[in-house]
């Protein structure tokens, strides 16, 4: 399986989020805080919920709640689907 890119994690973003957070996720936000971006747990865990229903892996809540920016997001799906594919 191909790993998710920051562009799929942005749609999830935003879908999950709605339309007041989507502005945020413009130009380099790898390393900005999901709390400066305007996302919270609750979102974060709907994102986890459609990435593992996507992807067919399992992501551990707790890590989830861990990751507090979307590029430690996405290293954390992308290890999983590595998990999955070896």
């Amino acid at each position: 399986m191909h790993p998710m890119k920051m562009s799929d994690l942005t749609g999830l973003l935003r879908e999950c989020a709605g339309v007041e957070e989507a502005a945020d996720l413009n130009g380099d936000i790898l390393d900005k805080s999901f709390a400066d971006l305007g996302y919270d747990s609750l979102a974060l865990l709907e994102v986890a919920s459609r990435i593992e229903n996507q992807y067919q892996v399992t992501l551990d809540e707790e890590l989830v709640a861990e990751m507090d920016t979307p590029g430690k997001y996405l290293d954390l799906v992308n290890d999983a689907i590595d998990a999955k594919s070896s």
